[in-house]
C-alpha cells in the first residue's frame, strides 16, 4: 500500500471513529428526561400558585414519563426559590413554577432583588392569566369605575383603598390610575385577602383590590361590589364586571403564571416542555380549572412570547412604582 493510500485509510478509519463516537451525547440529550424533575415554587404548600403548579406537574408526569416532583421554596417575595434555579443546573432536571408577582411585580419594587436576574431565567410557557379585581364595600354609592373616581375626587383623601401587599400588583394599579385621574386616597396594606374582603364586606374598608378567584363568594353574596377588573378580557365568573379598558382606562398588565428553566438550558429541552406544557393546557380538564379559578382561558404561549411578557411587565411595574416612589427594603 503506496504512502497516500495509508493516510487515506487511516483518515478514513478516525473520521469513521469519530462518528460513531459523536451520537452518544446526542442519544443521550434525546433521551431526555430519563430521571425524575424537580419542579420548585416559591410559594407555600396549600397556596392557590402551589395548587397549580401540582396540576400542571401531575400532568406533564404523565406526558413525559417520569415523575415532576414538586418542591415548596416560600420565602423573600419569591427570591427563596427563584435563586435555587438560578443556580441550578441547567440540565432540564430542575424548573420553576412561579407567578408575575414574583417574576415582575417584586423586582420592581423591592431594592434587593436583581431584574437582570429575572431575565436570565429561561422562558418554559405562561400557563394561568387574570387580571385583579377593584372592589367596594356594598355600602359605598357607586356602581362602576367612572362613578368610583367620581366620588374619591370628591372627598380627596376621605377614603383609603386596601391590596394584599406594599407593592402588590392591586396597589401598583391603582397608583397608576391615581396618577391617571388625579384620585387622592392613602393605600392600607393587608397581610391576606382574606383579612382584607372580610373588612371590605364589613364596611370598614371602602376600596380594594383582590385576585380573580379569592372574591367569588363574597361577590356573589353581595357582600362586595365589582367595579372593574384589569386586562382586556371579564372574568369568566363575573361576567357583569366590566374591564377597566371598557371603561376608559386601558390598563393591559395582568397577573399570570409560567414556568421557566435555569440560564443555559438547552433550547431542545425548553422547546419540548413547552410543547408538552402547552398540550396540556389545550386539555378539558385545565379549561375547567381556569373557569373554576375565575382566570382567563388557559393561555397557550411560546418561550419567546413569555420572555416578551416578563420584559415589558417588568419596565411598566417599574416606571409605575418608580412614579409613584414605591420602593421597599427587605
Amino acid at each position: 500500500m503506496s504512502s497516500l493510500r495509508k493516510l487515506l485509510s487511516i483518515t478514513l478509519c478516525a473520521t469513521a471513529g469519530i462518528a460513531l463516537w459523536v451520537p452518544g451525547p446526542v442519544q443521550a440529550q434525546e433521551a431526555w428526561p430519563v430521571r425524575p424533575i424537580q419542579m420548585i415554587v416559591p410559594s407555600s404548600a396549600g397556596s392557590g400558585t402551589d395548587a397549580l403548579a401540582r396540576a400542571m406537574a401531575q400532568r406533564l408526569s404523565e406526558s413525559l414519563k417520569q415523575a415532576v416532583v414538586v418542591e415548596n421554596r416560600p420565602g423573600g417575595s419569591g427570591v427563596i426559590g427563584t435563586n435555587a434555579v438560578l443556580k441550578a443546573a441547567p440540565d432540564g432536571y430542575t424548573i420553576l413554577y412561579t407567578t408575575a408577582s414574583s417574576m415582575v411585580v417584586a423586582p420592581a419594587v423591592i431594592k434587593s432583588i436583581s431584574q437582570d436576574a429575572r431575565k436570565n431565567l429561561v422562558p418554559i410557557a405562561q400557563t394561568a392569566v387574570g387580571g385583579v379585581l377593584l372592589l367596594v364595600s356594598p355600602d359605598l354609592p357607586v356602581q362602576d369605575l367612572p362613578g368610583l373616581i367620581q366620588l374619591v375626587k370628591a372627598n380627596p383623601d376621605k377614603y383609603s383603598y386596601g391590596s394584599w401587599a406594599t407593592g402588590s400588583s392591586g396597589h401598583l394599579t391603582m397608583e397608576w390610575l391615581k396618577n391617571q385621574t388625579g384620585m387622592k386616597t392613602e393605600h392600607v396594606a393587608y397581610r391576606t385577602a382574606s383579612q382584607l374582603l372580610t373588612e371590605l364586606s364589613s364596611g370598614v374598608l371602602k376600596i380594594g383590590w383582590t385576585d380573580p378567584s379569592v372574591a367569588v363568594p363574597f361577590l356573589r353574596s353581595g357582600k362586595v361590589r365589582g367595579i372593574a377588573i384589569v386586562g382586556n378580557v371579564r372574568s369568566p365568573q363575573l361576567a357583569d364586571v366590566k374591564t377597566m379598558g371598557e371603561q376608559g382606562y386601558k390598563f393591559n398588565t395582568v397577573g399570570w403564571f409560567g414556568m421557566f428553566a435555569p440560564p443555559g438550558t438547552s433550547p431542545a429541552i425548553v422547546k419540548r416542555l413547552a410543547d408538552e406544557v402547552n398540550k396540556v393546557q389545550g386539555t378539558p380538564e385545565i379549561a375547567a380549572l381556569m373557569k373554576k379559578l375565575n382566570f382567563e382561558s388557559p393561555p397557550a404561549k411560546s418561550s419567546a412570547q413569555l420572555g416578551e411578557i416578563v420584559r415589558n411587565d417588568l419596565q411598566v411595574w417599574t416606571k409605575i412604582a418608580n412614579q409613584a416612589g414605591i420602593k421597599v427594603d427587605e
